[in-house]
């Protein structure tokens, strides 16, 4: 269960978002709060996982608060009981300043007031999603440069090598192909798809499944191999 603060100056704001949070499953509203100092109190008290952090507050800036809570993690850095906490700005402003400071001050997303539900929803999926990868990778012990790409996001155009032998052009087919189909391709519907050869688009396909682009699943059938299907994660 994801533990999450709500820090907005606006009473009623903070009410509508605690309940877009509540009715996400895997996420509970554990505190409130209406100024920066309020934020900090209840972020040592409450040890929540996710700050939703509005910019205008009364007493001090959000980006200052986040900038304060990483301050204390720092402070904490040698205990036995070091806690992080996540940062999702939720905020009127729009000041290109104030959100390259967020993203410095660590911020996972900003969302500009004023969204619907749904928004807010996508970026706790994304932040459940995260913490899922992230627990996946400590059991591993080290990630791969695929898995940091996932959690960091898309690399820009072009800074992606293909392996020898295959092209960019026909790379970029079979994922549009599979980017068109999100309920996922075997390798013979894909080739069919993209007018490739099966062989053609099983490598393209196994290429994207090993960078993390592409989530492999088995359907089994009567008899003989399971076959393998495809699906776009991106």
């Amino acid at each position: 269960m994801t533990k999450v603060l709500v820090v907005d100056d606006d009473f009623m704001v903070a009410k509508l978002h605690s309940r877009y949070v509540s009715a996400m499953d895997g996420f509970t509203v554990v505190g409130v709060a209406h100024s920066g100092a309020e934020a900090l109190r209840a972020a040592d008290r409450l040890r929540p996982d996710l700050v939703l952090l509005d910019v205008y507050l009364p007493d001090m800036d959000g980006v200052s608060v986040l900038r304060e809570l990483r301050a204390a993690e720092e402070r904490a850095a040698g205990g036995a009981h070091r806690h992080t906490v996540d940062a999702l700005f939720i905020t009127a402003a729009r000041d290109a300043e104030i959100i390259r400071a967020a993203l410095r001050a660590g911020a996972l997303h900003y969302l500009i007031k004023p969204f619907n539900q749904a928004a807010l929803q996508e970026q706790l999926r994304h932040v459940a999603s995260m913490r899922t990868r992230f627990d996946e990778l400590a059991e591993q012990g080290e990630a791969r440069q695929a898995d940091v790409d996932q959690i960091f996001g898309t690399r820009p155009p072009g800074s992606r090598e293909l392996p020898k032998g295959l092209a960019a052009h026909t790379a970029e087919l079979v994922g549009r192909t599979l980017r068109e189909h999100p309920g996922g391709l075997s390798a013979t519907e894909c080739a069919e798809a993209g007018s490739l050869s099966r062989v053609s688009a099983r490598r393209y396909l196994e290429y994207f499944a090993d960078t993390g682009r592409a989530e492999v699943t088995l359907r089994y059938g009567g008899t003989g191999r399971p076959e393998r299907r495809y699906r776009w994660t991106g």
